[in-house]
């Protein structure tokens, strides 16, 4: 049986969601996509690696 999310938590999901598809619209318009892009997986890269680091 799955766990039901409370209306909170898929509240502030969807309202996260929608800062990241905002902030990518916003990127597009300035030109900036590239270093969005690249910023992203440099901060999930290091994400990882400091998992597994104080795993």
């Amino acid at each position: 049986m799955t766990r039901k999310k409370d209306p909170i938590s898929q509240t502030r999901g969807f309202l996260y969601g929608l800062a990241k598809l905002l902030g990518n619209i916003s990127a597009i318009q300035n030109g900036t996509m590239g270093k969005r892009i690249a910023r992203r997986a440099v901060g999930k890269a290091t994400g990882k690696l400091l998992g597994k680091l104080f795993k």
